[in-house]
């Protein structure tokens, strides 16, 4: 991690995104809680996690702004945007306000891609290939441990003084990112000029079609996209697995959650060392296939096994797997993908894999309802097992071995002439 920290830019990208971060992990489950407290229905605060991931509908659009405009100051009006669109929840009194709360996540959630699509494209402009696998490895080693205790931070804001302190301190993390952000010195690649043999259409699916045109990206974006088809059951499935099966108190799960962000913590610090041994494929292979034995080994108690022990260890697990995947998808993409495409190519590889999660989280809500959740929790498993053995195909390993090293300068001539 030591060749991307050398990087001074990058060292104040890092810390901006740092401290934006830090204000989206406590707001995002705050935002939860408030409303259950001005409406008493977990159905309104379930709502509220619908308005922040509903805006991934608009991903294809915000990856196409990403890479039409300056990444920079896209960042910086993004995060300035954020703070005033937090500062709306000072308006915040009763239950008939909470549409207001709808809105605000609604927006956040959409910034926060805004977020995404420009910085992905900001890294890569900023690190040289070989150091894309740190980069990303820090940076997910920093958004995971954030949401360990970032989400306790903005409760006990609001616990102590009202959902106006957790506004004004959201709004003041955003507006000291952008003021971070303002200070990075980056060389951007020039924005994508308006071709006008282009429709507007096309400009948007492109990076959908660049995926599937590039061999090693598209096998892993549908392999993603089934694997996330299940793991979204899950969440479902940990409640029940906490209340039915460790007989625990359903704050027992915030406990679970901190073993599962101890190891992605692990994994996010590890990750581009194995990376560079695995190889992209193979590891994701691997993530998958540690998600699902974790899912597998969560039904311990079918065979008699102490359950408590067994579900620790592989919630663990499960949290080492899941910087593995992003880490591997993301670093792969940004290094096979032009720099006025990363937008485009991270909304589509998103969009690919954020749908059926949503779907699988629904799926799952209603399953455990009618369903033992151990046989959920197996059936969930043994598809993941599936997905990690479909990219161990002779196919998948060829993929892997010939495309890494794929020449970008090639890459981006062939799109150039598309």
């Amino acid at each position: 991690m030591r060749a991307a920290l050398a990087d001074p830019p990058f060292r104040r990208l890092l810390g901006g995104w740092t401290i934006g971060n830090l204000a989206d992990s406590a707001l995002y489950l705050t935002l939860g809680v408030w409303a259950k407290d001005l409406s008493g229905s977990s159905s309104a605060a379930g709502l509220v996690f619908l308005a922040l991931a509903a805006p991934v509908v608009l991903f294809p659009l915000i990856g196409l702004l990403a890479d039409k405009v300056h990444r920079k100051p896209l960042l910086i009006w993004a995060n300035l945007a954020g703070a005033a669109v937090a500062m709306t929840l000072l308006a915040v009194q009763t239950a008939g306000q909470l549409w207001l709360l709808y809105g605000v996540a609604f927006a956040y959630g959409a910034l926060g891609l805004v977020n995404s699509a420009a910085q992905t494209g900001l890294v890569r402009d900023m690190l040289p290939a070989r150091h894309l696998d740190t980069a990303n490895g820090l940076l997910t080693t920093i958004d995971q441990g954030l949401r360990i205790f970032s989400p306790v931070l903005g409760s006990a804001l609001y616990a102590a003084w009202g959902g106006g302190a957790l506004a004004v301190g959201v709004a003041a993390c955003l507006i000291l990112t952008a003021l971070v952000l303002r200070t990075v010195q980056v060389r951007e690649s020039a924005p994508e000029p308006r071709r006008p043999e282009h429709s507007r259409r096309r400009e948007t699916v492109a990076g959908l079609l660049h995926l599937r045109s590039v061999p090693l990206l598209w096998r892993m974006v549908v392999v993603s996209a089934a694997a996330f088809g299940v793991v979204g059951v899950f969440d479902s499935s940990l409640f029940e697995l906490v209340d039915k099966g460790l007989g625990m108190d359903a704050a027992f799960f915030g406990v679970l959650m901190t073993v599962q962000g101890a190891g992605s913590v692990l994994g996010g610090l590890i990750a581009a060392p194995v990376l560079r041994r695995l190889g992209p494929v193979a590891m994701i292979a691997v993530a998958l296939a540690l998600l699902g034995s974790a899912g597998l080994a969560m039904t311990a108690d079918l065979a008699g096994v102490p359950l408590l022990p067994v579900a620790v260890g592989a919630l663990f697990a499960a949290g080492v797997a899941i910087p593995w995947l992003s880490v591997a998808m993301v670093t792969t993409r940004q290094r096979l993908t032009p720099a006025r495409l990363q937008g485009r190519a991270a909304a589509a590889s998103n969009v690919a894999v954020t749908v059926p999660q949503m779907a699988s989280i629904a799926a799952g809500a209603a399953l455990v309802a009618v369903v033992d959740y151990r046989w959920v929790m197996i059936a969930a498993g043994a598809i993941l097992l599936l997905c990690a053995l479909a990219l161990t195909t002779p196919s998948s390993r060829r993929l892997g071995r010939g495309e890494a090293g794929l020449d970008e300068g090639r890459e981006a001539a062939a799109y150039a002439s598309s």
